[in-house]
């Protein structure tokens, strides 16, 4: 008889299987922890990004608190925590943390803030804004992850996000104003609803370039008498913004 040698994926969720539940919960949080101090390090006087010298202590203790691994497909989630986008089905990805703990830095939320994010995606980025703010209104329009982040949302308990499947790229007007907008896809160029959404003194984060051209994370500032400042922070690789625009 031929003994054929199993994968490495398959020992690690074979491993999986046997640990109880306990065990496995708390193997995943100390690799969270892990992935935080590493982010926390790799940010670390980012002056030039970050407008500060180290991440907001608000922002990594949402990141140690929200489950990474639950808003990840079961074939990926031995990969939750490494510092990695993985693929979530239909073309689409959940983002690298870091790249999360940067824009949720750059948006410098308030408990009171209301937050539009364009790109539900997994509904991970949302469950991270989700421990930093009272109301977070997220738009997906893949319709099927729109469902399935809608329900992982509901199962960890983050009831706070509200979600609904459309084109994010003309915002939630019913909704609006927004204090901050958090765009999780890549665009051409800022979708000037997102701009008429924001509240005066709000910021949006924003990925704005083609697939196939080079990305850059821009910030956006929208001062009190509503007058657009933008700033140009750092090239990135997303996932293009889809629609009928």
């Amino acid at each position: 008889m031929t003994l054929t040698p199993l994968s490495s994926l398959t020992v690690v969720l074979l491993l999986m299987a046997l640990m109880s539940p306990l065990q496995a919960q708390d193997n995943f949080k100390q690799q969270r922890q892990a992935l935080v101090k590493e982010i926390a390090t790799d940010l670390r006087s980012s002056d030039a990004i970050l407008d500060a010298s180290e991440l907001d202590p608000r922002v990594l203790d949402a990141l140690r608190s929200v489950p990474r691994h639950q808003f990840v497909p079961d074939k990926h989630k031995h990969q939750s925590y490494r510092n990695r986008p993985l693929p979530i089905g239909y073309g689409q990805t959940i983002s690298q943390p870091v790249i999360v703990a940067l824009m949720t830095n750059l948006l410098e939320l308030k408990a009171s803030d209301k937050v539009l994010e364009i790109g539900t995606g997994s509904g991970y980025q949302a469950a991270v804004l989700a421990e930093l703010v009272d109301k977070v209104y997220s738009i997906e329009i893949v319709p099927e992850l729109a469902e399935r982040a809608a329900e992982d949302l509901k199962r960890t308990g983050y009831d706070k996000v509200i979600t609904r499947h459309g084109d994010g790229y003309y915002g939630w007007e019913e909704q609006a104003p927004f204090d901050a907008i958090i765009v999780t896809a890549a665009a051409d160029h800022i979708p000037p609803r997102l701009l008429k959404q924001l509240k005066p003194g709000g910021r949006m984060v924003i990925p704005v370039g083609s697939r196939f051209m080079v990305q850059h994370l821009v910030l956006v500032k929208k001062t009190q008498d509503s007058d657009i400042l933008t700033e140009q922070l750092l090239p990135v690789k997303f996932v293009p913004l889809t629609g009928d625009h």
